[in-house]
């Protein structure tokens, strides 16, 4: 995946504080696998574990709060875990700490107190800039406070983050298309983009299996997804999250949606299949019936071929006679074409 994160988090889940409201697809017990938010010293703890757990590789490590809405909840609450985790910081024990939080709960006093206590990065999660969506999945905010939320974050000198949901209800492809263009207009430092999952005890659930709901089929989800990975790719913002952690609890609580344990995987191996099928109906307008040789970087060979050699199949099926061979001169990401008098790279 695009912009993939080097290093890991010392992650803190707070499920459901501080939400105004109930969203439609919300069941964060489940996503988190956590019944109860931590305490301040089960940060420190957890955060001193860490500490001697990742030695040197701490300090380009963050503490992060994610879940709930870190700056809506209780506010003595939300400044006692930042008294705990910010000695490690201070002391330059770890990088930073990173947030996410709702984007109608980042007002410039809080913003101030979040500086004064190390945060870094703040990730707001926008799911759609589409207002009629948002207001069909009780996200209880506007695409201006997104926009808004934004600016303030950039001006108080923190890190932008931003997520986005696909297959939400009422959200089509060509909506989220449109959610990806707003947010890259408000230039974020990263993204996380999350198929929906309908998840037992939601509203989505209901809607579900009343009929009057229904996610997008995986095969179209892993579609869409190559194609917003592409497009922030390509205005150079990383994605460093595609779908759900892979979870028990989410399979067993999910009844329908865009949930896979490899689902960033199979994204970027549709995306090495779009290149490739462009790159042989560019080479071959007619097609060929010779065998074509499509060499790779040795670090792409997997996704090139796709999961269980998907991708080989798919281009057989469609009358494309391949063999994939691994090549270290073909730059990662892109395809090379070989045979038939034909040497063409292809981004």
């Amino acid at each position: 995946m695009s912009g993939k994160n080097s290093h890991s988090n010392v992650a803190f889940f707070i499920p459901h504080l501080g939400c105004p409201n109930q969203c439609s697809f919300c069941n964060q017990k489940t996503i988190s696998g956590q019944q109860k938010p931590p305490s301040p010293f089960e940060v420190q703890q957890t955060c001193q574990q860490a500490l001697e757990y990742l030695g040197e590789r701490a300090k380009q490590a963050e503490i992060a709060f994610f879940g709930g809405s870190f700056t809506a909840v209780e506010r003595g609450y939300m400044v006692s875990l930042l008294q705990a985790a910010f000695p490690f910081v201070e002391a330059g024990k770890f990088s930073g700490i990173r947030i996410s939080t709702r984007p109608d709960a980042v007002e410039n006093k809080v913003l101030t107190l979040l500086r004064d206590y190390g945060v870094t990065v703040i990730e707001l999660g926008a799911q759609s800039m589409d207002d009629e969506v948002l207001c069909r999945n009780f996200r209880g905010h506007t695409a201006a406070q997104v926009a808004d939320a934004s600016k303030r974050i950039h001006q108080h000198g923190f890190s932008l983050g931003l997520q986005m949901m696909t297959g939400l209800d009422g959200q089509d492809s060509q909506s989220c298309l449109d959610t990806a263009a707003r947010l890259a207009e408000l230039k974020p430092q990263c993204m996380r983009i999350y198929p929906t999952v309908v998840l037992k005890g939601t509203l989505l659930a209901e809607r579900f299996l009343k009929g009057t709901y229904a996610p997008p089929a995986l095969e179209d989800t892993v579609t869409l997804g190559a194609r917003l990975l592409d497009f922030f790719e390509e205005r150079q913002i990383p994605v460093i999250r595609f779908g759900l952690h892979a979870s028990k609890e989410v399979e067993r609580q999910m009844l329908a949606g865009g949930y896979h344990p490899a689902l960033g995987e199979l994204c970027e191996a549709r995306r090495f299949l779009f290149r490739e099928k462009h790159a042989l109906e560019s080479c071959f307008p007619t097609g060929c019936r010779e065998v074509i040789q499509i060499a790779v970087n040795p670090k792409d060979i997997s996704k090139a071929l796709g999961q269980k050699k998907g991708n080989l199949l798919l281009l057989e099926k469609e009358g494309w006679h391949v063999r994939f061979v691994q090549d270290g001169s073909t730059a990662i990401g892109q395809v090379k074409i070989c045979g038939g008098g034909i040497n063409e790279m292809y981004p």
